[in-house]
């Protein structure tokens, strides 16, 4: 993917110099530009993904009259959108983990702050990867709504239309919208009425199926009463960007990677069908003087607005393709209500025209759902592994005075 590039430059970058420099004092220097390239490389990935409008920066501004935006072509909160910053999110936790572990004394994550950090990131993954849960759950549902959607495209192609090939558009549209319109939380994603959680003791990631489509659970269920938005304001509860010399250590990076790691859950949920939205947070707090987090705010602002405007904020999230879908159906399924044979020609350019726009909708999911789950799914396993390997090295250097969530 496009940022995969400076990643790989990066970690060779820093795993030189640590092994240059491990055996030396003196290397305070060689970190701080360690953990300022850090803080570039966070603030050009989510720079890259605002809307072209939205960035406002001199240097995006003398760069546009050359250089296209990646984000140009991707809607914000689109699937493509989602597979980028999916992606950027797998290159930060790589450099984060680069910068904190390697050629790292491990007693330094004994001593304050980062006895306290390290724990509260720890459990901040173990409720990433229930939130990574709910969302591989929640695109199979927009799947099985795609699958609806095609059902009325087929049916509305047959030219002239008639009567029955309406009866089967209308029927399947019906229940598209039936299921998008669900609580959360009475709705059970018309599939199962357990939930599934993802973690439960250190090393347990459950069972992998990595064949494309086929995404079985994570681990095993949980009560129905498990909330997306309680996790994500769980998870930001204690965010509080370090001060004085703690700004200037390995406190930051921890901050940093905390913070993009709630900000891509919170984008998700929002997005994808999840359980239990209701009271979703529109903000969590970041201090606006920070440059790195300027594009993570004006993202924040822009899906904030999203989410506000949206006057049914039910199962069915803030997924373009999806409020797309949904906004067709209904057109349609009015057609579909006042249908007469034989259909005036303008009315039938018409429907053509948004059978049309839906079947394109249709083939950007099935091209793209799949692909996204399979990232969610590596987002999830990338966690487990970075937690254990973090948690190996707690257990070389002796035990933390915070707990830490196992």
């Amino acid at each position: 993917m496009w940022a995969t590039d400076s990643q790989g430059s990066f970690l060779n970058r820093i795993s030189i110099r640590r092994n240059q420099v491990v055996s030396m004092e003196g290397n305070h220097e060689q970190e701080l530009e360690d953990l300022e390239l850090f803080q570039k490389h966070v603030a050009d990935r989510f720079s890259d993904l605002l809307p072209p409008q939205s960035s406002t920066t001199a240097a995006a501004a003398a760069d546009s009259s050359t250089v296209e935006s990646p984000s140009s072509a991707d809607p914000l909160l689109s699937i493509s959108w989602f597979r980028k910053i999916l992606d950027a999110f797998l290159c930060c936790e790589a450099e984060f983990k680069a910068v904190l572990v390697m050629g790292r004394d491990a007693s330094q994550f004994t001593k304050p702050p980062l006895d306290r950090l390290i724990p509260e990131f720890l459990d901040r993954a173990v409720k990433a990867l229930d939130v990574c849960n709910a969302i591989t759950h929640g695109l199979e549902l927009a799947r099985h709504w795609q699958k609806l959607a095609q059902i009325a495209v087929t049916a509305l192609e047959h030219r002239p239309i008639g009567e029955g090939q309406v009866r089967r558009a209308k029927k399947a549209l019906n229940t598209l919208l039936t299921s998008m319109a669900l609580d959360d939380k009475e709705g059970n994603h018309g599939k199962s009425t357990e939930r599934t959680w993802s973690f439960g003791r250190r090393g347990g990631g459950g069972t992998k199926d990595r064949t494309a489509g086929n995404f079985r659970p994570l681990s095993w269920s949980v009560a129905k009463s498990w909330s997306a938005a309680k996790q994500i304001q769980a998870m930001s509860s204690n965010l509080v960007a370090p001060r004085g010399g703690e700004s200037t250590g390995l406190a930051l990076p921890v901050y940093i990677m905390s913070t993009v790691l709630v900000f891509v859950m919170w984008t998700l949920v929002a997005a994808i069908p999840c359980q239990e939205r209701a009271g979703l947070v529109t903000h969590f707090p970041l201090p606006r003087q920070l440059v790195w987090a300027q594009s993570i705010i004006g993202l924040q602002d822009k899906i904030g607005e999203e989410w506000k405007k949206k006057e049914k904020k039910g199962i069915s999230g803030l997924l373009e393709e999806v409020q797309r879908m949904e906004k067709l159906a209904q057109s349609l399924v009015e057609f579909a209500d006042n249908f007469q044979y034989p259909v005036e020609e303008e009315k039938a350019e018409e429907v053509a025209a948004q059978g049309a726009e839906l079947g394109e909708v249709c083939r950007k999911m099935e091209d793209g759902l799949i692909p996204l789950q399979q990232q969610v799914r590596e987002v999830f396993h990338r966690l487990v592994r970075s937690r254990t390997e973090v948690l190996d090295i707690l257990d070389q250097s002796g035990k933390l005075s915070a707990p830490v969530p196992y």
